[in-house]
């Protein structure tokens, strides 16, 4: 899925390649899901897993974004798209979040602290809100004007942060289904369900707020 997203975002087919992000995350979900139920856990599975979250959920989405700087430059910075170098070294910020992404995933692979929750934002959350843009910016009209340059470097350094920022975010892994365990789980779950029927695919940005304060507020002695 990782691998067409990016043939579909370098022809522009942007919302074919965001779906495919999309479908990538739920492969994501049960592969794991799939390895615990079976006890079929094991390291070359854990390599192979950051392997696949690198193309998907790394790759793929700075794709997107290097799409869409383009675009923003075409269409909305006409003074920029006079220079060849310009229109190339712009749109090429958004492999930034390729490259931490890629940090992010090496990192959890030998931090030990990571075993039932993150450390920093994972890799398909901070996909999932990437695979939304274009969503946003071609079915809104008022959403248009987040085809900027100005907004969209600053989005991809601030979400690259994120990503190996210490902090604690929670996991939708569920060891069990008791609501006292797993409050935090439903709230953001039954949140991000509510936000989907009322905003469709422009509630990603809120969700991922959502997901940013649950988990600070579920681990406030974690957070620094």
């Amino acid at each position: 899925m990782g691998c067409m997203s990016i043939v579909f975002a370098f022809q522009d087919r942007l919302v074919a390649a965001s779906v495919l992000i999309f479908i990538a995350g739920i492969f994501d979900f049960f592969d794991g899901f799939t390895a615990r139920l079976l006890n079929a856990y094991s390291e070359i599975g854990k390599s192979l897993d950051s392997l696949a979250d690198m193309v998907s959920f790394g790759v793929a989405p700075s794709a997107i974004l290097f799409q869409l700087l383009t675009q923003a430059i075409q269409t909305n910075h006409p003074a920029l798209n006079t220079n060849s170098w310009t229109q190339l070294l712009i749109p090429a910020t958004a492999f930034i979040v390729a490259v931490f992404s890629a940090l992010r995933l090496a990192k959890f692979n030998i931090d030990e602290r990571q075993t039932s929750s993150f450390i920093g934002v994972p890799t398909p959350a901070n996909a999932f809100l990437i695979a939304s843009l274009p969503f946003i910016i071609y079915n809104n009209d008022k959403m248009e004007f987040l085809l900027n340059i100005y907004i969209l470097i600053p989005t991809a350094i601030v979400l690259s942060l994120l990503l190996v920022a210490e902090l604690p975010m929670i996991s939708l892994k569920f060891k069990n289904f008791s609501f006292r365990d797993n409050k935090s789980k439903f709230i953001l779950l039954i949140g991000s369900v509510v936000l989907l029927a009322i905003f469709q695919i422009a509630a990603f940005p809120l969700i991922f707020v959502m997901y940013l304060i649950i988990s600070v507020i579920d681990n406030p002695q974690k957070a620094h």
